[in-house]
């Protein structure tokens, strides 16, 4: 996030023989500075024939947009005058994307490329990409050609999925970017800096970079190495703030999916590997883990038991103002008309479920689609954040029942989606889009009516733990 200098996120990107069912991820907890920022999740309808151009409400960036674009699904800000910030989703053809994760270039490459004012900014990166690419390959073109006429107005990091790829762009500069894609077998964490390491200029196949970088870099002789071209290094920063809000979030996740390999990396490593290989399959579970920790079972934990200054001294994963988590996955063992599902999360990830939803759907359910202002437990924006609130209360007398809430719920949801699967085999065309949509208003009916029944069970509780409380002496 770049809308606010102190907004941020953290991502995760999986291949597709780095997961134990051949799925590719993308996925990103979306972390504003307000400690609430309330979202929606809708469709976005399939449009011809348009004559129309966009213009920012954020920066009035202008654009022309194409006369066609195809549907898709999106998770836009309640409040659109700082722009649409629609940020994650799946089209038509099961191309996803997230965007973005915000990366801060240094001043040595910002002076010869400063970022432009009313260029491309995360406000509009997901209405102006995902309507029109194909691929997750195509992503990344299609943005690179966006930056090079519009300029960047930030940097942000932006990934890709389809059924076979899985791509990391980050645009650094104003006009300059290079993206790199995931190898099948591997998984990369970014976290607010920029991540990505060597570019091989020989092998188009797997990596792809903006006009007349290299150039760029020779021109003004940016480059600190004497043996290799590191992005990384370039136009990266490595500062003490790097340390304490990006640097171990990337470690903990390392520490998580390579517990060898990462053995000897602290919270604070400067050149911990953006890609690895890790040394089990990840699973969806893995990556919610991931996305809804604090550093877990470390003396980091901001809600554990270590002394006041480990608690605070690293900024966690999963915060109170996450606005909504999700995970892109794109499956390779079911037919691909209804293999793209995405897991949302509303809220404090920490402290509730993901919930998924099958991407070829014409609507959403109410509770996602429409946003009351103020709170509304019909909402399931809303309902998410009182019960997070609720459970945060009184951490150590209501996170178990929490977590067996949130496991309770995803064994449900992973029996739903095997039982839908089963029957879309059946169906095709229309009739296959209606009956996911309908299946996808059952899946938020179910998580949203069983997040109420946990709210209101710890809310009567708590009414047994307030200090306003007095036990009177039996013999007064």
């Amino acid at each position: 996030m770049t809308r606010f200098k102190n907004s941020a996120c953290t991502s995760i990107m999986v291949g597709k023989k780095a997961s134990m069912d051949g799925s590719t991820f993308i996925a990103r907890n979306e972390d504003r500075v307000v400690a609430i920022e309330p979202k929606r999740f809708i469709v976005q309808p399939a449009v011809s024939g348009r004559n129309e151009t966009y213009v920012s409400p954020y920066n009035k960036l202008t654009v022309k947009l194409p006369a066609t674009g195809m549907r898709y699904t999106a998770t836009p800000s309640g409040d659109q005058s700082m722009g649409p910030n629609e940020e994650d989703g799946f089209n038509e053809e099961n191309v996803g994307e997230s965007a973005t994760e915000s990366v801060y270039a240094n001043d040595r490459v910002l002076a010869y490329d400063p970022y432009v004012k009313n260029g491309l900014a995360e406000d509009s990166m997901t209405n102006l990409v995902l309507p029109y690419i194909h691929s997750a390959r195509e992503g990344v073109e299609y943005l690179g050609k966006l930056v090079a006429e519009y300029g960047s107005a930030e940097g942000n990091g932006v990934q890709f999925n389809d059924q076979n790829e899985v791509w990391y762009m980050e645009i650094a500069t104003g006009h300059h970017w290079v993206a790199v894609r995931i190898p099948d077998d591997c998984y990369a964490v970014a976290a607010n800096q920029i991540a990505i390491e060597k570019i091989n200029f020989a092998d188009s196949d797997n990596y792809m970079w903006s006009d007349g970088i290299e150039e760029f870099v020779n021109l003004h002789g940016l480059n600190p190495d004497n043996d290799q071209w590191n992005f990384r290094h370039i136009f990266g920063t490595n500062t003490q703030f790097d340390h304490h809000y990006n640097t171990p979030r990337v470690w903990f996740a390392q520490r998580y999916f390579n517990p060898v390999a990462a053995a000897s990396q602290t919270p604070e490593s400067s050149e911990m590997p953006f890609i690895r290989k890790p040394e089990r399959k990840i699973a969806v579970e893995d990556i919610q883990y991931i996305l809804k920790s604090h550093y877990n079972e470390t003396k980091y934990d901001p809600l554990g038991d270590g002394n006041e200054h480990d608690r605070k001294v690293y900024r966690a994963i999963s915060l109170s103002r996450t606005a909504q988590s999700h995970i892109l996955q794109m499956r390779n063992n079911v037919n691909s008309k209804h293999a793209a599902v995405q897991w949302i999360e509303m809220g404090v990830p920490s402290f509730n479920a993901y919930v998924p939803f099958f991407a070829n759907a014409d609507d959403t359910d109410v509770s996602y689609r429409e946003l009351p202002k103020k709170m509304d437990l019909k909402s399931a924006f809303w309902l998410n954040e009182a019960l997070a609130m609720v459970v945060e209360s009184h951490y150590s007398e209501f996170n178990q029942a929490d977590l067996d809430f949130q496991k309770e719920l995803g064994e449900w949801c992973r029996r739903k989606i095997h039982e839908v699967d089963e029957h879309a085999k059946k169906l095709d065309g229309k009739q296959l889009t209606t009956y996911l949509t309908g299946q996808n208003h059952e899946i938020a009916s179910h998580c949203n009516a069983k997040a109420k029944e946990l709210l209101f069970d710890l809310m009567t509780q708590g009414t047994e733990l307030s200090k306003l409380t007095f036990k009177m002496d039996p013999n007064l």
